[in-house]
């Protein structure tokens, strides 16, 4: 009996891959085309895409709480709309998909992805703003991800650097933070620092704590995180077939109430609250805690009428 579940859960796995290897050309082919058209439907058409993956890879996704960001564009940004920044801890290549899955964004990611098969190519087509380990490309890089939120688009990144091992959530580095809240200059060198956001208009920073916590329709165990969890020198391949094999699974996303940069005195002051908020939001799914709420803007109207 034992063997039989064995080989229908491989038999599975192989389904799932040679649909990811059928859906993402032809869904990221109509991608391709909507770059060329003006407007949002790219926006749109890019968490589709990562909705079929986490369809077609079997992980429900359990979200707590309301994304502070609409879908942006130009005409958002014309309207008032804030761009948002989503920072989320970060434990495996599922997390792109899962976020992905679920808000009107771009990610900020590493350069090394776009190598990545399947995740390379969806990045890339989707927009994805590309970051390096040189020092000398940082004020580029910052100027390129300014200019896109100023355009419309909202960002998601992962403070961590890297992924951890899913059982806690690492120091969030507060360089990543600059985009939100760059160094005050004067105003001679801020006109050839490259773009500036409007009066009003710096990006609101939304914490967002991830925690996978159903496998084969249990509750997660730490011994079996691993299951989820990419990191170290794991290699990619391995990982995502033994990923694969599993039915049941569930990740939760816990939305936390937004940070405004301007609040904080320092970035490091920024990060290290956003940091302290993920952290405690993640725990607590870890350990499967009832009865939790994530932020909400009808909390915000409510809590203004009082």
């Amino acid at each position: 009996m034992d063997d039989t579940l064995e080989w229908l859960d491989r038999i599975l796995g192989a389904l799932r891959l040679c649909l990811v290897t059928i859906w993402v050309p032809l869904s990221v082919g109509f991608e391709a085309l909507l770059l060329l058209v003006p407007g949002t439907s790219k926006i749109r058409w890019t968490r589709i895409i990562w909705r079929g993956m986490c369809l077609i890879l079997s992980v429900r996704i359990n979200q707590i709480g309301q994304a502070a960001g609409t879908l942006g564009g130009r005409r958002g940004r014309a309207r008032g709309e804030r761009p948002v920044i989503y920072v989320a801890n970060h434990c495996s290549w599922l997390d792109i998909p899962v976020l992905g899955a679920r808000f009107y964004s771009v990610f900020v990611a590493k350069g090394d992805i776009r190598s990545w098969p399947i995740m390379g190519l969806v990045s890339k087509i989707g927009r994805s703003i590309y970051v390096s380990r040189h020092r000398r490309s940082t004020a580029q890089e910052r100027d390129n991800m300014v200019a896109r939120m100023i355009g419309g688009d909202n960002l998601i990144l992962f403070p961590e650097g890297t992924s951890s091992d899913g059982c806690r959530v690492l120091n969030f580095t507060s360089t990543f933070f600059a985009i939100a809240k760059p160094p005050h200059l004067p105003a001679s060198v801020r006109a050839l620092s490259g773009p500036t956001y409007p009066e009003g208009m710096a990006p609101l920073i939304q914490p967002v704590s991830i925690a996978y916590d159903t496998l084969d329709g249990l509750p997660v165990q730490r011994r079996r995180r691993g299951v989820f969890a990419w990191y170290g020198d794991m290699e990619l391949g391995p990982h995502v077939w033994q990923f694969v094999k599993h039915r049941g699974k569930r990740v939760s996303i816990l939305m936390h109430k937004p940070l405004a940069p301007e609040d904080f005195k320092t970035r490091k002051a920024l990060a290290q609250a956003a940091f302290k908020v993920v952290a405690e939001g993640a725990a607590q799914l870890r350990q499967n805690v009832d009865g939790l709420t994530g932020w909400h803007p009808l909390m915000e109207e409510k809590a203004a009428r009082i």
